[in-house]
């Protein structure tokens, strides 16, 4: 009998490939970077081929480590870098060019033209079917930008000879050998495409930006059989691909967050909050995202998001650009040897303030500094700034729902950092978890995949093998707090 589940977590800088058993253990992982393509400044491309081949070598690494066959796999799970998209050949399963990231900023000024329309409230109309923002980060503008410009892409698009997708769809396509053209509603509603309401893909925004609907993929829910592995060689034919969830989605479900009112923060390149709404989605007035969390045997669950462009960025431009550690993990170690930063306030908006600001134009700002800074002051700073960020989050989410976050669960790489963590929970005042494996992103896809065969048996079994590392209390008093915030608050104005 199969004992594994196996995830492809395939993010933004590298994938990854992890291997889970039946009491959701980690037991094997491999890891592949690939090629970043700025072809001009603001533009971020990946070559398809180049993902694909990283995925290849995970899995195989991942096999290795843990001594596991391929008939050992139950199912497959998929998690993606969601809005990157890419096109390429219903018939040889070639790229018809690079996939534009989400990063990518090329589509800017479509976005402000489309925002200027008199008269007609385009933003307005896209945020009620969409739930998001006229902004590059999303998939729609991309697939317009790359049909506008490529002749023989948006002839082979209008042909049926060509095939949209996020990544998910292009790593199921593969997988499958051809045979699966498919996404999940938690992907599907990152494109700018796709209508959370009616849970398809909208006429409307499809005539908007004149992307025609034969090449996009078949929504499907997050829990299911899509397909099954053909001609990998690395893997045997008919092993079931069995759950797709975008990242944070995934994340979110990998964390338990399974009733409303429940949320959780990833701490990555960049932040991402997502909190539960349940089945009903929440328009916000606070400029945050309304997108869909998942969908499994037909009940759909929303989730409002937020997101910090820049968290661990932060940390890897101290150690890069200032030259100030050699190493991330060794900026807690630093920043311990103050014991506040004395006024210090660092705002890392180095590539604009994301939610519920959507300031493309911020930059980021070091202030107060005196002849008494040192640069643990500024490594603390910094620190600080990642989690003020995610105040502001929160704080905006707590108002659309109407309701308090009780407690706040933490994953990604940053989140090991005690120093960071601690900070977080005493400028939320809220509780904030951490689990035994930071790794739920990978883990969401896994139970998801997991539910879909019978390799677990429902929620209850995923919310009883999800073990918590560490709980940090708020002990910040308030007038402290508060004193935070203003410095905050003032230094935001001014980035």
């Amino acid at each position: 009998m199969a004992s594994y589940v196996l995830t492809i977590d395939q993010g933004t800088t590298g994938s990854t490939v992890l291997l889970f058993n039946r009491a959701m253990d980690l037991v094997g992982k491999g890891y592949q970077e690939f090629r970043q393509i700025y072809p001009t400044p603001g533009w971020v491309e990946h070559d398809l081929e180049d993902i694909w081949a990283s995925v290849l070598a995970a899995l195989k690494q991942a096999l290795c480590s843990a001594g596991v066959q391929g008939s050992d796999i139950a199912a497959i799970g998929i998690t993606n870098q969601r809005e990157t998209v890419g096109l390429w050949e219903r018939g040889t399963g070639k790229p018809l060019g690079n996939a534009i990231v989400w990063q990518d900023r090329r589509t800017a000024g479509r976005c402000a033209e489309l925002k200027a329309c008199e008269g007609k409230n385009v933003e307005g109309m896209v945020r009620q079917r969409t739930g998001l923002l006229l902004d590059p980060y999303f998939s729609g503008t991309k697939i317009e930008w790359m049909l506008r410009n490529n002749p023989e892409m948006d002839r082979k698009a209008r042909s049926g000879e060509a095939a949209a997708g996020t990544i998910d769809t292009f790593l199921a396509w593969r997988l499958s050998g051809g045979r699966v053209h498919v996404t999940d509603v938690s992907n599907a509603s990152r494109t700018l495409l796709f209508n959370i309401n009616t849970l398809a893909w909208d006429k409307t925004m499809l005539s908007l930006f004149d992307v025609p609907e034969s090449i996009l993929p078949e929504v499907r829910s997050c829990c299911e059989v899509y397909g099954h592995t053909h001609g990998l060689g690395l893997l045997p034919d008919g092993i079931p691909i069995a759950g797709i969830a975008g990242d944070q989605q995934a994340a979110l479900f990998g964390q338990c967050c399974f009733d409303q009112g429940e949320g959780k923060c990833t701490y990555g390149t960049g932040a991402f909050m997502l909190v539960n709404t349940g089945a009903t989605p929440v328009a916000s007035r606070n400029r945050l995202l309304t997108t869909v969390a998942w969908q499994i045997d037909g009940v759909t669950t929303y989730a409002l998001e937020g997101s910090s462009f820049i968290a661990g960025a932060a940390v890897q431009w101290l150690r890069d650009g200032l030259k100030m550690i050699r190493s991330a993990d060794e900026i807690e170690a630093l920043a311990r040897e103050v014991e506040s930063s004395d006024g210090v306030v660092v705002v890392p908006a180095f590539v604009g303030l994301g939610a519920p600001h959507w300031r493309a134009d911020a930059r980021a700002v070091i202030l107060g500094i005196t002849r008494g800074t040192t640069r643990a002051h500024i490594a603390r700073a910094t620190l600080e700034g990642i989690a003020l960020q995610i105040h502001d989050l929160a704080e905006a989410m707590q108002q659309d729902m109407g309701m308090s976050i009780a407690e706040l669960k933490v994953d990604g790489g940053a989140a090991v950092n005690n120093l960071l963590m601690q900070y977080q929970c005493d400028i939320l005042n809220t509780t904030v978890v951490r689990p035994r494996i930071v790794e739920t992103t990978a883990l969401g896809a896994a139970a998801l995949a997991g539910l879909a065969v019978g390799f677990w048996g429902g929620l209850d079994d995923v919310r009883q093998s999800w073990q918590v590392d560490t709980i940090f209390r708020p002990t910040m008093d308030e007038k402290c707090r508060q004193a935070h915030l203003d410095r905050w608050k003032s230094a935001v104005a001014k980035a």
